[in-house]
C-alpha cells in the first residue's frame, strides 16, 4: 500500500522521537522473545505521552491513513494509529463510528498485544455494542486468538462503567477455563471492577466459580477486598449449600 506524504512525516517523526535504550526495554516488557506472547513485535522507544502529544499534530488524518499505520510491523505505530481511531470515533457521528467499529473488527490482526486491546475495545467495539446486540463479542470470546478474547471481556469494560454487568459475567463464565495468563488477568480486572461498582455482583459470581478459576483471575478479582475475606477466597474457604452462601 502507498503511503501517504502525511504517514511518512509521521513515521518519521516516531523515528526521531524513538530510543534505542527505551525499545530495550519495551521488548523486554512485552515479551518479545521467541515463544513469548509478544514474539517478533517492533519496537522504536516511544513513550505513550509522547504519542498522545503527536496525536494532536494530525486532527484532519484519514481512515485510510490510520490504516497504513494500523497495519505496520512497528508496535508504536499501531498504538498511535489506535489512538486516532479512538480519538475519531469519540468526536464521530453515528456513521463515523459505524465505520470505525467495522475497521477496527477486520483488523484484529493488528491488535495485537494487551496495550493496543486494552487502550482501544472498551472505547470503540464497547462504545459501539452499548445499545446493540452483543453477539459480536460473544463470538469473539470464543476466539482461537489470544487477542480476540481479550477485546470481547475488555469491551465489557464499557457497559461496566454503566453499570451494566450481565455481558462482564456471561463473558467471565465462558473465559474461566481459558489457558492463557493475559486472559486470566483481564477477568479478574473486569470482575474487580464490577465489585468497585457492586460488591454483591461480584460476590455472587465468585461464590459460585471461584473453585475452578486460575489463581491469578482470583487473585486479580479479589484484590480489592480485606485481607480475611481475601484469604478465605485463596483458600478456597466458600461453600455453597441449598441455593445458600456459607462463609
Amino acid at each position: 500500500m502507498f503511503n501517504t506524504m502525511k504517514v511518512q512525516n509521521i513515521r518519521k517523526k516516531l523515528q526521531q522521537l524513538g530510543s534505542k535504550d527505551k525499545a530495550k526495554v519495551l521488548r523486554r516488557f512485552f515479551k518479545t522473545g521467541p515463544g513469548e506472547y509478544g514474539e517478533g513485535d517492533v519496537f522504536i522507544g516511544v513513550r505513550v505521552p509522547e504519542l498522545r502529544k503527536l496525536l494532536k499534530e494530525y486532527p484532519d488524518i484519514t481512515i485510510k491513513e490510520v490504516v497504513q499505520l494500523l497495519s505496520s510491523t512497528i508496535h508504536e505505530e499501531r498504538f498511535f494509529a489506535l489512538l486516532i481511531l479512538v480519538s475519531k470515533y469519540s468526536k464521530g457521528n453515528e456513521a463515523v463510528k459505524k465505520r470505525i467499529y467495522e475497521l477496527y473488527l477486520q483488523n484484529t490482526q493488528f491488535i495485537n498485544s494487551w496495550d493496543l486491546v486494552d487502550g482501544s475495545a472498551p472505547h470503540i467495539v464497547g462504545a459501539f455494542l452499548m445499545d446493540k446486540s452483543k453477539e459480536p463479542i460473544y463470538r469473539l470470546s470464543k476466539s482461537d486468538n489470544l487477542w480476540e478474547r481479550r477485546i470481547a471481556i475488555l469491551s465489557t469494560f464499557h457497559f461496566i462503567k454503566h453499570d451494566k454487568y450481565a455481558e462482564t459475567l456471561k463473558i467471565s463464565k465462558t473465559l474461566l477455563s481459558d489457558e492463557q495468563d493475559l486472559i486470566h488477568k483481564a477477568v479478574g480486572w473486569m470482575l474487580r471492577e464490577i465489585g468497585k461498582r457492586h460488591m454483591l455482583t461480584e460476590e455472587i459470581f465468585l461464590k459460585k466459580h471461584y473453585k475452578k478459576m486460575p489463581r491469578t483471575m482470583l487473585r486479580y478479582a479479589i484484590e480489592k477486598f480485606p485481607e480475611s475475606k481475601r484469604q478465605k477466597y485463596l483458600k478456597r474457604d466458600y461453600t455453597i449449600r441449598g441455593g445458600e452462601l456459607y462463609d
